[in-house]
């Protein structure tokens, strides 16, 4: 008996251990799960007041449209945000106010949030007004200004037939997810055609999220023409310096073309991967992107990375001087008013560094002014913005890569996060009762351009000397279709 009263002792005791490890093995999961979620909360806040404070004070957008169009995504309606219209901030909540992102707007940079910082600080950073557009330039004729020409259409236009067609990108499918905001059409210089959603006008700036990239690659171009930055040789970022440092064979033509074998997880649907931490998430975004790891040799394997347009944006500040009121100026005195592009605004993290791979806004005449510099080999009016030779090299394709340039996209590439349907039917289609005919295909093989997601596109098409222009808020796997209105568009213009 005394034998199976101590075996029973040592068995309560096992069990009691056992609970024990049990109990403290749930607590550490549920401490990693709630770690977990404060985190994912964290982005989400960040993503909430961001949004909201440059959709109402730099696109002048209603509080209730963004809600329902920019931020639909469910587990965005547990985080609550206020707005403050006297400093201009929106500030996001979460878990009963214990976790907060604030988001403050500055005249000329947009809003960005107060990460590492207060909103005091940042206001403190634009120690001058940036400057302004040139007096009198939009009462210029277009392109520079906004005066549209009064003459006859060119012989060959369509006029009915584009009309409809901008008629129809306009209009909702039966489950209303298109939300196109803006359309304009751009033939030999001319404006066509433009059509805004109700509330959006042709001096709205718009988000062309990754369509950033782009506007990137011009600045990069000015600054190499200038002398002030190479394609060629180590990039200039501090992190990669010192012996055997294997990042330091990175060069800014790598960086351009996405290339570079930094590893990046570009995956919106998570939120803690990179692209939302450099983001909504962190302070110093090219710091953070800086510390990745080489996953492949550079120039051996391409990977889409909007931490690489981050990284170019500082590299842009270093060859500036540092200075954030020069660097702050440099878009728009060098590339945005030289061209007419007044609503322009590129917003920086809270660091000071542009998020060069995704927060620019501008109008949709100003997205498709940039596209008529690049249709015309980087010249504007007689003078040169961006280097000889620049636009040819932007638009080569990039080794290992089916449809990338250098930070554009050529060819027929289906962007995934802006909801094109893949492997599409480029044949003849009805269409509404309409036969739609698919006239000069090639134009697909041989146009470029920058694109962002929900949909953004602004398509160059040399052979055709057109520039097209799609700004709006298509959720993933919506109904947007950039080939078919493209193609749509071109069978309403002269074919050559």
């Amino acid at each position: 008996m005394k034998h199976m009263s101590w075996k029973r002792r040592l068995s309560g005791r096992a069990a009691s251990r056992i609970g024990t490890t049990i109990l403290i093995f749930l607590l550490l999961v549920l401490l990693i799960a709630g770690l977990l979620l404060y985190k994912v909360a964290t982005i989400g806040a960040g993503l909430k007041a961001k949004t909201l404070c440059s959709g109402i004070f730099l696109c002048g957008l209603e509080w209730e449209r963004i809600i329902r169009e920019d931020l639909a995504l469910g587990p965005l309606r547990l985080i609550s945000a206020d707005v403050n219209p006297e400093d201009q901030t929106v500030t996001a909540t979460a878990f009963g106010g214990i976790l907060r992102r604030t988001a403050v707007y500055r005249e000329g940079l947009g809003s960005t949030l107060a990460i590492g910082c207060s909103s005091e600080m940042l206001r403190q950073q634009l120690a001058h007004p940036l400057p302004d557009p040139p007096v009198g330039q939009s009462e210029l004729p277009w392109p520079t200004g906004d005066v549209l020409s009064q003459e006859d259409l060119p012989e060959g236009v369509d006029m009915n037939r584009l009309n409809w067609v901008l008629d129809e990108a306009m209009s909702e499918p039966g489950n209303g997810a298109r939300r196109t905001r803006a359309l304009i059409v751009i033939h030999d210089g001319r404006l066509l055609a433009e059509r805004y959603a109700p509330g959006i006008t042709w001096e709205t700036p718009l988000i062309g999220w990754s369509m950033t990239k782009s506007v990137t690659n011009a600045l990069v171009g000015i600054l190499v023409g200038q002398g002030q930055l190479s394609l060629e040789g180590p990039a200039p970022v501090p992190e990669w310096k010192g012996q055997n440092e294997p990042r330091g064979a990175i060069t800014l033509d790598h960086l351009l073309r996405m290339n570079s074998g930094l590893t990046f997880q570009e995956v919106y649907e998570n939120p803690l991967s990179h692209v939302c931490v450099a983001l909504f998430g962190t302070h110093d975004a090219a710091a953070y992107v800086a510390q990745r790891r080489l996953e492949a040799s550079p120039g051996t394997k391409w990977h889409y990375s909007t931490g690489t347009s981050v990284l170019i944006a500082r590299i842009i500040r270093d060859a500036l001087g540092g200075d954030l009121d020069t660097y702050w100026s440099f878009p728009r005195e060098a590339l945005f008013f030289r061209i007419g592009m007044r609503t322009a605004v590129m917003e920086p993290d809270p660091s000071g560094t542009f998020l060069a791979g995704s927060f620019m806004y501008a109008s949709a005449r100003d997205w498709a002014r940039f596209g008529m510099l690049y249709l015309q080999d980087g010249m504007w009016e007689g003078e040169r913005i961006l280097p000889e030779g620049w636009v040819d090299y932007s638009r080569t394709l990039t080794r290992d890569s089916d449809d990338y340039g250098a930070h554009f996209w050529l060819n027929e590439y289906d962007e995934g996060d802006s909801s094109v349907l893949e492997h599409e039917d480029v044949e003849s289609e009805k269409m509404s009762g309409m036969v739609v005919s698919r006239k000069d295909q090639s134009v697909l093989a041989t146009q470029y351009r920058a694109a962002g997601f929900q949909g953004q596109s602004l398509v160059i098409c040399p052979e055709r000397k057109t520039v097209v222009v799609r700004l709006g808020m298509t959720p993933q796997k919506g109904n947007w279709n950039w080939r078919r209105f493209l193609s749509d568009v071109l069978d309403s213009l002269p074919s050559s």
